[in-house]
């Protein structure tokens, strides 16, 4: 098991019980890790930090402001910051013949630039040979029906990983990306709703299963751990990036939810 005593991990986008972000912050928590949470929710986080004996910080990842803020806080708490994970994203759905400017920026603001922001607060506060974990996506590689604002964000996610992986290699900081397929979370729970959908979507993925929550934590314990990876943009989906992910047609019941705009702000996304 990954030992994390004497380190401080952040992170970012874990207000939702029993989602990705929340087992992300309790398996750091088991692994002997002080644990800083944050998200734009402030009351869950409360529940979450007390139980784990961290500390809780509002921080909205669009905003650099506030990410600014919670790399200082978690070091005036702790006294350095070794991990930091910013799993916050913004789904964003829309057809290219229809995209209207709002939503071009509602998919970068906090799925590109808040990474940027993290990325550079965190590498401030951050000690040597420490690292950074940005969740991607399986879709800024794979089609995933209309999520291309979302995704296109995700994918400059990935070219960053690499820009901040060889600036601050000399520092012995690794900087890497999760892309995860569909877990099941508070923010896919209308995915699932749909009938057939978990069908349709199990069929496309080798291992035959969706994704759980202490699933994307293992990878994350892992690469804050000692892990000689760095720059690399790595696929936890059970393999579903070797398929596709099911079209619309195929699905009965009519296809993929379009999200209302804040309706799952703050919450990682697939």
């Amino acid at each position: 098991m990954t030992n994390l005593n004497g380190k401080v991990a952040v992170v970012l986008g874990a207000s939702a019980e029993a989602g990705t972000g929340w087992a992300v912050a309790e398996a750091f928590s088991r692994a002997g890790a002080k644990v800083v949470v944050a998200a734009r929710s402030l009351m869950p986080l409360k529940r979450l930090a007390e139980r784990i004996g961290g500390l809780a910080c509002r921080c909205d990842a669009g905003e650099e402001q506030d990410v600014a803020a919670l790399a200082d806080a978690a070091l005036a708490a702790f006294g350095r910051v070794d991990i930091g994970v910013n799993l916050a994203g913004f789904p964003v759905l829309a057809r290219l013949q229809d995209v209207t400017p709002e939503q071009l920026l509602d998919g970068v603001k906090v799925n590109y630039f808040g990474q940027v922001y993290f990325f550079k607060h965190m590498a401030r506060v951050m000690a040597d040979g420490g690292s950074i974990v940005a969740i991607s996506s399986i879709s800024s590689t794979d089609i995933n029906g209309h999520f291309f604002p979302y995704a296109c964000g995700k994918a400059a996610t990935n070219c960053l990983v690499k820009y901040a992986a060889a600036e601050l290699g000399p520092r012995g900081i690794r900087v890497n990306a999760i892309l995860p397929g569909p877990i099941r979370s508070e923010m896919t729970k209308q995915l699932f709703a749909i009938p057939g959908m978990e069908q349709a979507l199990s069929r496309e993925i080798p291992l035959r299963r969706i994704g759980e929550p202490a699933d994307f934590a293992d990878a994350c314990l892992w690469l804050a751990g000692s892990a000689y990876v760095t720059g690399e943009s790595l696929q936890i989906n059970g393999g579903m990036h070797l398929n596709r992910f099911p079209y619309p047609d195929e699905v009965p019941g009519g296809g993929y939810p379009f999200y209302s705009p804040g309706d799952m702000a703050g919450t990682n996304s697939p």
